[in-house]
């Protein structure tokens, strides 16, 4: 199965060139024959810190701007992960919806938001292509155990991780996001893919509270080994490429059963302990 993520620039207050951009990443998706692309949180809204800003640029699944998103896909064969500021009635949700030829399959909704302005989110759906059943976690979700346990014990052999990155380090957050997708990885024995964003360059050294942050990229895809299996590099618009030969990692059962075994044993004294 080949995979892809476009590490693509998501900007704030232009919806209408993130449209562009979504169209741009579906035709290199085409040309590269992909089964699924992801792209980065937030992407078709762009990422604020002010809960304000964030509720403007946003809309729900019934939308015009969202129904816009959809019809774009419909000529494509890539099943498509998208990120957005969601609208439910009053609640603001982190979402990543995925899409299949002009179709919504559902959404997943951040369960760790960075921003309290932003409703938790508290279902984890798998959805399928093909043989392959997959998931997503948002960003700081990958930094806990349990969203990608689920996810994994539900059956998922891939989870995807979409990240929108604006940091004041960029080499100490990189080495702890993929210290945590390695974790991720080897514990639950899925492949993750994290796929982040890139900024303008004008953006790339954004002053936030008088200190320079930068976009950065690194977006990854490692095995269940937490070994490399793709990489879209440091500060470029790029998208990644995977072809999976998942035959080669059959999961043997017992491993996903070891989750399982070891709620059923300690759950009650986590809970004690908690």
């Amino acid at each position: 199965m080949r995979i892809g993520h476009y590490q693509c620039i998501c900007r704030e207050h232009d919806f209408e060139r993130n449209l562009e951009t979504l169209r741009k990443g579906l035709r290199l998706a085409a040309d590269a024959n992909l089964d699924i692309l992801s792209f980065p949180e937030s992407s078709l809204t762009g990422y604020y810190r002010d809960g304000e800003m964030a509720r403007v640029n946003s809309f729900s699944v019934e939308s015009p701007e969202f129904k816009s998103a959809i019809s774009i896909t419909r000529d494509y064969e890539s099943m498509v992960l998208v990120g957005f500021n969601e609208l439910r009635g009053e609640k603001l949700f982190n979402s990543m919806a995925v899409i299949d030829r002009g179709t919504l399959l559902g959404t997943y909704s951040k369960a760790f938001p960075i921003f309290d302005y932003f409703e938790p989110g508290r279902d984890f759906p798998v959805f399928r292509k093909d043989e392959l059943i997959f998931g997503i976690i948002i960003c700081a979700d990958s930094s806990y155990i349990e969203p990608a346990r689920i996810l994994a014990l539900k059956g998922a052999r891939l989870i995807f991780s979409p990240h929108n990155n604006l940091v004041n380090d960029p080499l100490d957050h990189a080495l702890h996001v993929r210290a945590s997708h390695t974790a991720r990885a080897v514990e639950n024995r899925v492949f993750m893919l994290r796929g982040n964003n890139v900024y303008d360059r004008e953006d790339y050294g954004r002053l936030i509270n008088h200190v320079p942050h930068y976009g950065y990229g690194d977006s990854f895809l490692l095995d269940p080994q937490a070994q490399c299996y793709a990489g879209a590099g440091m500060h470029a618009e790029t998208l990644m490429i995977a072809n999976i030969d998942f035959a080669r990692y059959e999961r043997p059962a017992w491993e996903v059963s070891q989750s399982r075994r070891s709620a059923e044993a300690l759950l009650d004294t986590l809970k004690d302990t908690l």
